[in-house]
């Protein structure tokens, strides 16, 4: 019989593997080859990623520059719109013998300026005259009794101006009161 530890010479085919020659040289290089190209393909990512960072921090500079330049140069347009309305009331006043009716007219055609530069910035006046009183458009500074319904304005002391729909200054109104019923 066999001693136990010597493979069976009688049994013809034998398959069975030796736990040794499992972990061959072969073997090894694959798996040192595959752990560089992990390594290395690791490295690539880990390259990217800061390279994606860095592009996102520059655009996060950028923009905080752009937007500060924005608030920064925002009335740029409506400065230059206003600089023919400066140099028409340094016109004006620069005239030295200036006959009243000259002078009504050099304002007026100022004025035209003004509102041309108003209305090509979305800037609209506020005169509610005839109105009902709206807290949010208008700046009640009295009330008097009128014949008119309560609650509209009766007289405008100052106009008021909005920015695409939104209140620059409210018109400063007087305001019609209920009149006192008792005599």
């Amino acid at each position: 019989m066999p001693e136990p530890d010597q493979p069976n010479p009688q049994v013809s085919g034998d398959t069975s593997v030796d736990p040794d020659a499992a972990i061959a040289k072969p073997a090894d290089v694959d798996t040192e080859e595959l752990l560089r190209q992990a390594e290395s393909k690791a490295q690539e990512h880990h390259d990217a990623w800061l390279r994606a960072k860095a592009e996102a921090e520059n655009i996060r500079k950028r923009s905080v520059i752009e937007l500060a330049n924005a608030y920064k140069y925002a009335i740029e347009a409506v400065a230059a719109d206003l600089l023919p309305v400066k140099d028409s009331l340094e016109a004006t006043l620069a005239a030295d013998s200036a006959a009243l009716e000259a002078l009504r007219s050099g304002v007026e055609l100022t004025l035209k300026q003004l509102n041309a530069v108003f209305a090509k910035a979305a800037l609209t006046e506020i005169n509610p005259i005839g109105e009902k009183f709206d807290p949010h458009r208008h700046q009640a500074i009295s009330m008097l009794p009128s014949e008119k319904e309560p609650n509209t304005v009766i007289n405008v002391l100052q106009k008021g101006y909005s920015l695409h729909d939104r209140v620059i200054r409210p018109a400063l109104v007087t305001v019609a009161k209920p009149k006192d019923d008792r005599a």
